[in-house]
């Protein structure tokens, strides 16, 4: 069963960065897309970006277009999602995971914080 943790949370003022970490085992990391998602109390798990197998290709939602960015690494079964210009609206628990298809099980995902 994989196992997915993630990492690189914390609080941020608005406007600033964080680095975001997502380490994935029990499967082999290179033969799935990945991606984030991100949720906040009462709403919906929802996608954000995505990356494909080999990192060239990537994709995201409008409202983190030019301001997020995510790569992997595929030696380090590593997903990561870099964040700048972080915004109060960005504050969420941000969760990786295969795509489309999950994996069928999530990781305790990572807090972000924005204080405006």
């Amino acid at each position: 069963q994989v196992q997915l943790l993630e990492s690189g949370g914390g609080l941020v003022q608005a406007g600033g960065s964080l680095r975001l970490s997502c380490v994935a085992s029990g499967r082999t990391f290179s033969r799935y897309m990945m991606a984030w998602f991100r949720q906040t109390p009462g709403k919906e798990r929802e996608f954000v970006a995505r990356i494909s197998l080999d990192g060239r290709t990537t994709w995201y939602v409008d409202s983190i277009q030019g301001r997020f960015t995510i790569s992997r690494d595929n030696a380090k079964n590593t997903v990561y999602l870099q964040m700048n210009s972080l915004k109060p609206e960005d504050t969420a628990v941000y969760y990786c995971n295969a795509y489309p298809q999950t994996f069928g099980s999530w990781g305790q995902g990572t807090q972000v914080t924005v204080s405006s």
